[in-house]
């Protein structure tokens, strides 16, 4: 019936003013494996420019949000990586932890890849062959903050700085925490994981 047509045609036309998705902060992004990525809690400052998605919400069971974020898995890697290279493991925890949120295939706009969102040249430094491998991917940003620990003289929130913001911004901004929204986000919050880690090993 011509009329009925047209009064569904109306009723959908109308339900889209009325019906749209939830935003409820979710992001994405797509790694070079061509895998698309999803997360409500962007781990990094690096992912501000992640692309946020309208999305309808699902339940999700506990079982399944266990199994998404697992850090205890890495903590051999991280135990063994923090030894070789005097790292304390409640460190390379707290920057694990805000560089990637644990996720070993999390890659940023800027290219930085894996669990300490190594970039390509930082990889290629330390002899990191794949990024995507967790257990090179901590041994190389354990190497990496090492070298900085020994450049800034141990002075922690400029190392986190310089793991973030590069060694050359410092050096720009004469040996002090660069003004970027990112680096002074970051930087505070690294050593906020760190405090709690470190509290949860004593």
């Amino acid at each position: 019936m011509p009329h009925s047509r047209h009064l569904i045609a109306l009723l959908l036309v109308s339900g889209a003013f009325f019906v749209e998705p939830a935003l409820a902060g979710i992001y994405t992004f797509t790694d070079a494996s061509g895998v698309m990525h999803f997360t409500n809690v962007p781990s990094t400052p690096r992912y501000a420019d992640m692309k946020r998605v309208a999305y309808m919400p699902e339940p999700v069971s506990t079982t399944r949000r266990a199994r998404l974020v697992d850090p205890g898995r890495f903590n051999p890697l991280v135990e063994q990586a923090a030894r070789e290279h005097q790292i304390d493991q409640a460190l390379l925890r707290a920057v694990i932890a805000v560089e990637s949120g644990y996720d070993p295939n999390a890659v940023s706009r800027k290219g930085a890849v894996g669990l300490m969102q190594l970039m390509p040249q930082t990889a290629r430094r330390y002899g990191v062959r794949n990024m995507y491998d967790p257990a090179q991917n901590i041994q190389g940003g354990a190497r990496y903050l090492r070298d900085l620990m020994g450049k800034f003289n141990n002075d922690l929130p400029l190392v986190l700085a310089a793991y973030n913001a590069g060694e050359e911004a410092i050096a720009q901004y004469g040996n002090r925490i660069p003004p970027y929204r990112e680096t002074r986000s970051y930087v505070p919050r690294v050593l906020d994981f760190y405090r709690q880690y470190q509290r949860g090993s004593r």
